[in-house]
């Protein structure tokens, strides 16, 4: 079991994550540590599918360099996040290179990264 993952977004964009992983994706935003409350940042709870819940840990880097190859892969109805994320109008790219499991990549507002996946039968 993986407890968290991080990601990077670039400074003051914090606003933006909010808007898409709280709005867009529905995850509440955690509180952080004080003793990390004051570099910036943001943390979520992802909902477990078949499993715990994990978090998503967004850091502040500069200089900022989005991750276009590396990614997080999330397990969750992808035909419900899917159409969230359509319709907030970031792109969804439909993955068919595993057979038996839908997948689809997308981008965070500042261009990380993201693979959204079904539960896969037996898991």
């Amino acid at each position: 079991m993986i407890h968290h993952v991080q990601i990077v977004c670039p400074p003051g964009s914090e606003d933006l994550m909010r808007q898409f992983y709280g709005g867009v994706l529905g995850w509440a935003e955690l509180p952080r540590p004080p003793q990390l409350a004051t570099g910036g940042g943001c943390w979520f709870r992802v909902p477990g599918v078949g499993g715990p819940d994990g978090e998503l840990h967004v850091g502040v880097e500069e200089p900022f360099v989005p991750a276009r190859k590396a990614h997080p892969a999330f397990v969750v109805d992808v035909d419900a996040v899917a159409a969230a994320v359509e319709a907030a109008d970031h792109p969804v790219s439909w993955a068919t290179d595993i057979s038996g499991r839908r997948r689809f990549h997308t981008n965070d507002p500042v261009g990380n990264r993201l693979e959204f996946l079904d539960r896969a039968a037996g898991i």
